[in-house]
């Protein structure tokens, strides 16, 4: 894991670069985890012989990001 760390100029692993990307890297896996998972109960609702007359709002309960 210290070898995907950034260094600093003098050589030094620089743990403030992964700090501020460690949020945005895992954004992108709770977006993906919530495109899924739409997706999935779409598959089971037309499985299911109904339709989805409304759009899916989900809300990340960590963040409180509202994913559609």
């Amino acid at each position: 894991m210290a070898d995907s760390l950034k260094r600093n100029r003098d050589g030094y692993i620089d743990p403030t670069a992964y700090a501020a990307l460690k949020t945005i890297l895992n954004d992108g896996k709770a977006e993906k985890k919530a495109a899924y998972l739409i997706s999935v109960l779409k598959f089971i609702i037309r499985e299911s012989g109904f339709e989805l007359e409304n759009r899916i709002e989900l809300k990340h309960r960590k963040t409180g990001r509202i994913f559609r």
